[in-house]
């Protein structure tokens, strides 16, 4: 048991170890902390905080990191105030149960990350179990973690003792191999602070560590997919004629890609057996939703009901989807796909673009955000989150973009660019592009049909538009030609442009080979 005792933690309750998904479910139904759906997923709420929390996330200013670390994108917490938020902490969890999870982040046994995790509540704890690499019982008994995260919501920072921005704190010690989080139950801040972590420890070993999904195809050929939330990222990459890695965080070594993970957080708003069927029969017993209403009487889930939270959310593991690849290892990408959901209706439904433009892109990571899905949006607006993952990059993003680049040339991966957004015109005016006809695209780009295809050249983005793909009217390839008002078009273009290069500005680290492959005006 002194093995599972924390430093300075003198009197725990009782300590549940490494329990099974059964008893985790017993356990958190018990304390009152969720409730049995009709398919035996366990529902839980999360109250205040029913999404992840950017500002509340710190990473203490170390000498040993201080010079590597993107401050301009990341927030600094002395190592004094660190401890003392340690410390008290510490005490809250006195005579506290505690549930522990050991296991692996990193399905590349070359680049994996022994983790510990330690939960207040048995949910978090099951959460854990199925997000990250479960140990066999040969690597349990050995198992020496080199992180620690511990997690106790019911622990709040005080602002005007602690420096937070609220009674919120998610906080990074890569010195201590801690993560402390507070005063949130929302449990994706556990997976996401060990993205962070893995996003800082393995560019350093020359690995490329990437916010994506990742398939493999029948012969074998894997395929990544970028993309911010609403752009088809996890539709697309659920294809049932290619077999899933992973829906989220991967990496890319000198001997292919590999999932962080051993589990799936999907979105599950609006979710449907039709649409998404994998993730639909993926929500059973062992699978932990977060703010999902449900009928009170057969305690069936409404998913469509976004009265808590559109993020409403299911957690599984990766072998609730039939067919995924276990472990979740694949060779080098044969296709990169970057997903945009423009609503200006500027960029074309597919583009191949060169190792630069791939780069600057690959930095842009942009999207549209729509009317009507944030308070005060009237009309689109251009988003961008640097390398599609902003907010969990702890160092400077060329660091990111030198090695997808490197990688593309050494193995020769082809980008394309592929517009899930609109066409015909900006949304209100034109339409969404036809599913079938995106789904025809990427098939096109990761079965290598469209590398002998004849391109031409875009006028402002300079990027390689084909003239046919299979499966796809021609006439759409083109997004110019789909618009009534060309001179409207043109303006449009434009407009987005000058958007991506002021966004550009902020980069100054980058060369000026990946600033010219950018939009011209």
């Amino acid at each position: 048991m002194q093995k599972l005792m924390l430093d300075g933690l003198i009197n725990p309750g009782n300590i549940y170890y490494n329990m099974s998904p059964s008893l985790l479910v017993e356990q958190s139904i018990k304390r009152g902390e969720g409730t049995l759906t009709d398919k035996g997923a366990l529902d839980v709420f999360t109250g205040k905080y029913t999404g992840r929390s950017p500002n509340d996330k710190f990473i203490v200013d170390e000498p040993d990191v201080h010079d590597n670390i993107w401050w301009g994108n990341n927030k600094p917490m002395s190592p004094d105030t660190f401890d003392r938020l340690y410390k008290r902490l510490l005490a809250y969890l006195q005579g506290r149960d505690l549930f522990i999870f050991d296991g692996f982040v990193g399905a590349d046994k070359n680049y994996r990350l022994p983790l510990r995790v330690v939960n207040q509540y048995a949910y978090q704890n099951l959460f854990s179990h199925q997000l990250f690499i479960r140990p066999t019982e040969d690597e349990l008994k050995n198992h020496i973690p080199e992180f620690t995260v511990i997690s106790a919501p019911g622990f709040n920072a005080i602002p005007a003792i602690d420096g937070t921005n609220s009674e919120a704190f998610i906080v990074i010690s890569f010195s201590r191999k801690l993560i402390i989080i507070g005063g949130t139950m929302y449990a994706g801040e556990i997976k996401k602070s060990v993205f962070s972590i893995m996003n800082y420890l393995l560019p350093m070993k020359g690995v490329l560590s990437m916010h994506c999904s990742a398939n493999l195809g029948s012969d074998g050929n894997a395929a990544l997919f970028f993309g911010l939330s609403g752009t088809g990222k996890t539709t697309l990459s659920a294809d049932p004629n290619r077999r899933l890695i992973g829906d989220d965080e991967h990496g890319w070594s000198d001997t292919g890609v590999f999932n962080f993970e051993g589990g799936c957080y999907a979105k599950c708003i609006n979710l449907s057996p039709e649409k998404e069927p994998q993730i639909y029969n993926a929500i059973k017993f062992g699978t932990v939703l977060e703010n999902v209403l449900f009928n009170e009487n057969d305690r069936i889930p409404d998913y469509d009901a976004n009265k808590v939270t559109e993020n409403t959310r299911a957690a599984y593991p990766v072998n609730y989807i039939p067919g995924a690849v276990i472990p979740g290892i694949g060779g080098h990408p044969k296709a990169i796909i970057f997903l945009t959901a423009d609503a200006f209706g500027v960029l074309p439904p597919i583009s191949k673009l060169t190792r630069e433009q791939a780069m600057y892109h690959f930095i842009s990571g942009y999207t549209s955000k729509l009317a009507g899905t944030e308070r005060g949006i009237t009309e689109p607006q251009a988003t961008f989150s640097t390398c599609f993952a902003a907010p969990f990059l702890p160092l400077s993003p060329m660091k990111y973009a030198n090695l997808l680049g490197e990688k593309i040339s050494k193995y020769n991966v082809p980008v394309y660019l592929v517009n899930t957004g609109w066409t015909g015109g900006p949304y209100g005016v034109g339409k969404r592009m036809h599913l079938p006809y995106t789904r025809a695209m990427v098939n096109a780009a990761v079965n290598g049909e469209l590398e002998n295809a004849s391109y031409k050249t875009h006028p402002i983005f300079n990027i390689l538009m084909p003239d046919s793909c299979p499966n796809v009217p021609c006439e759409i390839l083109e997004p110019k030609n789909t618009w009534k008002d060309k001179h409207d078009y043109d303006e449009k273009a434009r407009s987005l442009a000058e958007k991506f290069i002021k966004n550009f500005e902020k980069y100054g680290d980058v060369t000026q080979e990946v600033k010219n492959a950018g939009p011209s005006l």
